[in-house]
């Protein structure tokens, strides 16, 4: 129902009786605590503003002590006392540091087809950190502790793309926050949800004590990203690939006007007879780094490679971005990279590509001295896991 009815289209609230709230196993305040005080953060993964303005970085980093000569570590007495003057705390890229987000991020992303990020935002009482502005990426707030009021308007600028940020329309998105009603108006409390699709305006204020939210931004993949890697693959076009005449202005639009037709024809030529494997290609390279497959522990990966024996079990490393191509050789394509196959292995390479945990000894197509053979390779390059890491 949210695919069709909400996602791209509307903000919407949930309260915490509709969902799987609250959200301790993810995170809480005493996590920021720990994040701030006791894991060496620098920036970018803090930010720190109030009523719309960030503090500069030197106001809350220092040097980091004897044995890590680093100048730029979060200090973590002053952002208390930032913090008790009224200012927001915003912990970045969460789904990088913080164990529990990591997990959640990866396998969202995977369910989602977009990539995720997740920060969190701590506000003290009565205080708001930015004012009325719209993200690039979609984005879910769950509220973690306190309360805040959200106040969320239509798009100024329809399904915004990255590189067309909010303070290219910063008049309008003023006015319209100051002019127009709102479509949320409304209070989050613990366990609540608010969706906002990218170009959607919205701020947000806390209201009697500390409140702190998760953001879920899914990076939307768009048609124009396809439109993007089109073009690119017109550079494989040598006609394209001409200069322009000697003197040419291209901000004359009398000169334009004599090469366009031509290169309009040429790129049209082109982009129809672009086949899908070859933008697949390009997207795989573009798109699925977007997120990081689940954490490899390096030390237990390690061990579990040196004592593969049959018996035992692995899967396909949570998260990663995979696809397996039918030939001679048989293809595994990765995110950075291709593996080759030899057309034998095609029955097990299917199985262990699967995601369903399988057993070295009961793979189909191979002896036991092959089966070792592959499951270690694949091992090795960190395409499976031991199922019990």
């Amino acid at each position: 129902m949210f695919a069709g009815k909400y996602w791209g289209l509307r903000a919407v609230l949930f309260r915490a009786g509709d969902l799987p709230a609250p959200y301790d196993d993810l995170f809480s305040l005493d996590a920021v605590d720990e994040l701030l005080s006791r894991r060496g953060l620098r920036t970018p993964f803090v930010r720190i503003a109030k009523n719309g303005a960030v503090v500069g970085d030197s106001e809350f980093t220092g040097p980091a002590g004897v044995g890590a000569e680093i100048a730029d570590q979060v200090r973590d007495d002053k952002v208390a006392a930032l913090f008790a003057n009224g200012h927001t705390v915003v912990l970045q890229a969460l789904h990088r540091t913080w164990p529990a987000l990591v997990d959640f991020a990866t396998q969202l992303s995977a369910d989602a087809g977009h990539p995720v990020q997740i920060n969190a935002y701590i506000t003290p009482p009565e205080s708001q950190g930015f004012s009325a502005h719209y993200d690039v990426h979609d984005v879910f707030v769950l509220q973690i502790a306190g309360e805040k009021h959200w106040t969320v308007h239509e798009p100024v600028h329809v399904d915004p793309l990255r590189t067309q940020p909010w303070t290219d329309h910063a008049q309008a998105v003023a006015a319209a926050a100051r002019d127009r009603p709102p479509v949320v108006d409304d209070v989050l409390r613990p366990g609540d949800a608010l969706y906002v699709p990218r170009g959607f305006l919205h701020s947000a204020k806390a209201l009697g004590g500390v409140s702190a939210h998760l953001t879920i931004g899914l990076h939307t993949l768009t048609r124009y990203l396809l439109v993007q890697e089109l073009a690119a693959l017109a550079a494989n076009q040598p006609a394209l690939r001409t200069a322009l005449p000697l003197g040419f202005d291209p901000g004359d639009p009398e000169q334009l006007a004599q090469v366009l037709p031509e290169v309009v024809e040429l790129f049209t030529r082109e982009i129809q007879s672009a086949s899908p494997a070859a933008l697949a290609a390009r997207l795989r390279v573009r798109t699925w780094t977007g997120n990081r497959p689940a954490p490899l522990r390096p030390l237990a990966h390690a061990a579990s490679i040196a004592s593969l024996a049959v018996g035992t079990t692995v899967r396909l490393r949570p998260g990663l971005h995979c696809r397996l191509v039918a030939g001679d050789p048989y293809v595994l394509q990765l995110p950075d990279r291709t593996i080759t196959f030899p057309p034998v292995t095609a029955d097990a390479l299917k199985a262990l590509t699967s995601g369903t945990d399988c057993k070295v000894g009961e793979l189909p197509g191979l002896d036991d001295a092959d089966q070792l053979v592959l499951v270690r390779r694949l091992l090795t390059e960190a395409v499976l896991v031991a199922a019990d890491q």
